[in-house]
């Protein structure tokens, strides 16, 4: 990792840019991809399945077969494992709802708000180098809290043409409605516009690489809602002589193995903990099976030295990384102040790891510091606030005059005679 040391906050957004493809590189290529879905459908569907993903499917549809025996092959001890997570995530997500919100504003003017479902949601969930099916709890339990009717989950298909059994029995496991072998850029468009195999969704989710955040960006021109955007993982570590600079690398390394554009940062008040936190990247990244990727993300990644906690908070603000751990004498100061993160994890013992599986918060996170004005995904993710109102005859009486006296100043004519035609008739009984 490039060691930085005390720089100037002039070079700040050089130094904190992402190692990602500008949208330019890449839109031209989703938009194609979109108008071959939205003009051909499957067909389309099952010429970039082969093309991107190596294999030709006669139905890209799991039958209930498939997933049966997903279910038989994945261990006793994992599906436990997958188990306690969904109780966790299920936990904390249930806490999540809210109770009607009702008001009176004035007296016979009677005003709430209830929550209701996304009745129809699509979930994405990468494959690739890594099938996440971890992912499918994050999105699928709070979707069945939230009581979403149709729930459909859409993953890349490997060169078998089959989905990962841990995705098929996690998705069982979650009440996914329907699943379909089909990732990427045509995954999301047949989400979007809906085909013969893919229905039509109302919101998508899930993370992706690049392509599939521009893909998701796109979707919403067409009227598709997304969960936000959310590309390439990414961590930064806030820590001080009094971190375990071995706890800190295996953090930093756990996000780079995700993938070669992913970036991992560590924020320090200390020069010696840096130098201690790069021997250790480089003795644990020998050590992982994914080392060639991670040493990609690593070569991208850097160390910056800063004075003192105010600096570093503000430069993590500018930042606004996706996940934030925070391995100080005070982290209370970060934890109190911080304003730009996905998702905070704090203290030696709270691996970003526990909140990508177990601990209970979700970890569809906003990256390319979308933190500073997304939220992650929650169980308001999968509802709508809708809002009522009823008024009485006292009510109307009572705020009419001032309704009439707002659409005049504004010429809306019509809006005033909505009033007035009530508030005669009630005159004149």
């Amino acid at each position: 990792m490039k060691l930085i040391e005390n720089p100037n906050k002039s070079e700040w957004s050089k130094i904190l840019k992402r190692p990602t493809q500008t949208v330019e590189d890449i839109e031209s290529t989703v938009m194609q991809v979109f108008e071959d879905v939205l003009n051909t459908g499957d067909d389309a569907i099952d010429m970039y399945t082969s093309k991107f993903d190596g294999v030709a499917l006669k139905n890209n549809i799991v039958t209930q077969t498939e997933i049966n025996e997903a279910i038989a092959i994945v261990s006793d001890e994992l599906k436990s494992a997958i188990q306690l997570a969904k109780s966790n995530i299920e936990k904390f997500h249930k806490a999540q709802k809210t109770d009607k919100v009702f008001v009176e504003t004035m007296s016979g003017v009677e005003c709430w708000q209830e929550k209701r479902p996304i009745q129809k949601v699509g979930l994405y969930i990468p494959g690739g180098t890594a099938p996440l099916f971890s992912t499918v709890l994050m999105l699928a339990v709070p979707a069945q809290i939230a009581g979403c009717k149709e729930i459909v989950l859409c993953s890349p298909p490997n060169k078998e043409g089959k989905i990962a059994n841990e995705i098929l029995y996690a998705a069982e496991l979650c009440g996914v409605t329907k699943i379909i072998k089909v990732g990427g850029i045509q995954a999301i468009a047949g989400l979007t516009f809906g085909t013969e195999s893919i229905s039509k969704v109302y919101k998508i989710f899930g993370p992706g690489n690049q392509f599939v955040t521009v893909a998701k960006q796109l979707a919403t021109k067409y009227g598709v809602a997304i969960d936000m955007p959310a590309g390439p993982s990414e961590l930064l570590v806030m820590a001080d002589e009094s971190a375990n600079a071995a706890y800190v690398a295996s953090d930093l390394l756990s996000q780079a193995e995700h993938g070669s554009d992913s970036q991992v940062i560590l924020v320090t008040t200390s020069k010696s903990l840096a130098e201690d936190v790069n021997i250790e990247v480089e003795k644990q990244v020998e050590r992982l099976p994914r080392k060639d990727m991670a040493k990609i993300a690593i070569s991208n990644s850097k160390s910056i030295i800063v004075k003192d906690f105010e600096t570093a908070l503000e430069l993590i603000d500018v930042y606004g990384p996706e996940h934030f751990i925070i391995a100080t004498q005070n982290d209370d100061f970060f934890v109190d102040n911080i304003n730009n993160a996905g998702s905070v994890f704090i203290g030696n013992y709270t691996p970003e790891s526990a909140g990508d599986y177990a601990s209970g918060t979700n970890h569809t996170l906003p990256t390319n510091g979308f933190s500073k004005a997304y939220s992650g995904v929650n169980l308001d993710s999968f509802q709508k606030s809708m809002t009522f109102q009823k008024i009485s005859k006292e009510g109307i009486q009572n705020i009419g005059n001032a309704i009439e006296l707002m659409a005049e100043a504004e010429g809306l004519q019509a809006h005033k005679n909505a009033v007035t035609l009530r508030l005669k008739d009630l005159k004149s009984n």
